[in-house]
């Protein structure tokens, strides 16, 4: 949330806030999205949890970033417990009903 429209970005092992740029099914854009990332690996993989619609109750998700190919690739400087990303948006997909 906090590095919209910056490139190239770093992202922290941990929970993380997200804000939708456009709808995605129901949820409006500017809907907020709560998740986790982790940064083992030469990928992120950043799953959300729960999204936060303006003026709503939290709804509970389960939804993943991606870009191309379904990649985040992390940048070769990126240090332990970081990553450092090209772009600060991605995509995001529902991958299943919330159980």
């Amino acid at each position: 949330m906090n590095q919209t429209s910056t490139s190239p970005i770093t992202l922290y092992e941990g929970p993380v806030e997200s804000m939708l740029n456009s709808s995605l099914g129901t949820l409006p854009g500017v809907t907020r999205l709560y998740g986790q990332v982790w940064t083992g690996g030469p990928q992120v993989v950043i799953r959300y949890f729960e999204a936060h619609p303006p003026d709503e109750e939290p709804i509970p998700i389960c939804a993943v970033a991606r870009l191309a190919a379904g990649q985040l690739k992390k940048k070769p400087e990126s240090k332990p417990g970081t990553a450092i990303l090209e772009f600060s948006s991605a995509g995001v997909y529902i991958v299943n009903a919330f159980r």
